[in-house]
């Protein structure tokens, strides 16, 4: 009896999982504060021939052919003259003297790149090569000893691992966010070449050309699409 109610005292219950603790949460700060630095804002001008509207087919009422035609041709009212369009988005440096990587999109038929540093420093910036297939675009600024990135092999990303972004969704310079994998290899409506890694990241526009890094502190892809009903998670946070 004394061996049988030792033994019942040495039984102990079968665990089960519980929530992770504190410690056990991914710390993104050591990642941030490497490799923010080498994360560059864009400003990019264009010259641009506005869309037709109303306003550019004065006199002809809606129901009339003439008004149907000027639209469906895109015939612009020659009395309204073209004007800069601006646009943002990010970038990372792979070099030390100002080599840059962003989204082919982002800099597409610009007139004017403009790159800021975290520093708040400003410099034009040369496109050096656009790959529109890869939407992946070079650009060059004037500059010496600049932060960098490490690049790192997306082929060894696997889905759940956590991910990091760094960008300046709609400006706000240097903002990061964070999530999981999704998903790899994954084609989106009308790309047939690109494998895409689905993120739950959350970007906005700005965010496009900005790196995705690994824990490693790695650059394993380019922020370049957003598939949502409004173009992207729209909205920023403020406390």
């Amino acid at each position: 009896m004394r061996h049988a109610r030792a033994t019942a005292q040495t039984q102990e219950p079968a665990s089960t999982p519980g929530p992770l603790g504190p410690r056990e949460l991914p710390d993104f700060t050591a990642l941030v504060e490497q490799n923010g630095p080498a994360v560059v804002h864009l400003s990019v001008t264009r010259a641009m021939q506005p869309a037709t509207d109303r306003r550019d087919l004065p006199g002809f009422p809606e129901n009339d052919p003439f008004f149907e035609f000027f639209r469906r041709f895109q015939i612009p009212n020659p009395r309204r003259e073209s004007t800069p369009m601006h646009g943002l988005g990010s970038g990372f440096l792979i070099s030390p003297d100002g080599t840059i990587l962003t989204n082919a999109h982002v800099v597409a038929e610009a007139a004017e790149v403009t790159v800021k540093l975290t520093d708040q420093r400003e410099f034009p910036a040369k496109v050096v090569g656009i790959d529109r297939r890869t939407d992946v675009a070079v650009l060059k600024i004037d500059a010496t000893n600049l932060p960098t990135v490490k690049l790192g092999d997306p082929r060894q990303v696997k889905v759940g691992e956590w991910v990091v972004a760094i960008g300046a969704p709609f400006g706000f310079d240097n903002s990061v966010t964070a999530g999981i994998v999704s998903a790899k290899a994954r084609a989106l409506p009308d790309e047939n070449y690109v494998p895409f890694i689905q993120t739950d990241v959350a970007v906005n526009p700005g965010n496009s050309g900005g790196p995705l890094f690994n824990m490693r502190g790695e650059v394993i892809g380019i922020n370049a699409q957003i598939y949502s009903q409004t173009g992207g998670y729209m909205g920023l946070s403020f406390r």
